[in-house]
């Protein structure tokens, strides 16, 4: 049986703290078996303006794979009340996806940032989001905001949590891999493994990573 194909939302680049261009990064997940990938490195007021159209620009010279490569931003560490406008911002340049660095029990992020971060629709993943609460999950979920299960080690540490939280309210969930470097890029099969430690049945390990992206994609209207 042949690898089933991968879709990841949530990669970094050497604009921010990533080691490869985005078209090396692009290609390398197309060997690995993506077929469609965000590029979403960190943004914040400072380089918002210089990262999105420069991930645009190699985004748009993808020729001849068969990979749609998004643009996209993760917004890491702002202020949740300087977060709405920063969101707005990053539609208005070009980000097709946005990605919230949520409440990693890794990283000394701002106490308030999952709340601020599902309240927002223009939101679309949640990333690593820590010991998420239930009432923050029953919003991402109203807003169709995806509760992110990482591939990343450190933020992993509650992904069984994550899930179990946001499957109690029927949230939704993409299983992405945070990739910095070559070796974080992942195929469908070793993102399943994520999934289904996480808790995930054989059904819902599907439905995150085969079915919930391509609802993101036609939500964003991204070909």
């Amino acid at each position: 049986m042949s690898e089933r194909p991968r879709y990841d939302f949530h990669m970094h680049t050497f604009f921010s703290d990533g080691e490869l261009l985005p078209i090396e990064l692009i290609r390398r997940a197309f060997v690995a078996g993506n077929r469609a990938i965000a590029i979403t490195d960190h943004v914040s007021y400072s380089n918002i303006d210089e990262i999105i159209p420069s991930i645009i620009r190699d985004c748009e010279i993808v020729d001849g794979w068969d990979i749609i490569a998004i643009p996209g931003v993760e917004i890491t560490h702002v202020p949740p009340k300087k977060m709405d406008a920063l969101i707005n911002k990053a539609r208005k340049l070009g980000a097709k996806i946005i990605v919230v660095h949520g409440e990693s029990p890794v990283e000394p992020v701002t106490p308030g940032t999952n709340r601020k971060a599902v309240t927002n629709p223009d939101v679309d993943i949640l990333a690593h989001p820590g010991f998420i609460t239930t009432d923050e999950a029953e919003i991402a979920k109203d807003n169709d905001i995806y509760l992110e299960i990482t591939c990343r080690s450190g933020h992993s540490k509650t992904n069984k949590h994550v899930f179990k939280t946001g499957n109690s309210v029927g949230a939704k969930f993409l299983v992405n891999t945070d990739a910095h470097e070559c070796g974080d890029i992942s195929t469908h099969r070793s993102a399943k493994r994520v999934a289904t430690g996480a808790g995930m049945t054989e059904r819902q390990a599907d439905q995150a990573l085969l079915k919930n992206p391509i609802e993101l994609m036609k939500k964003r209207k991204i070909k």
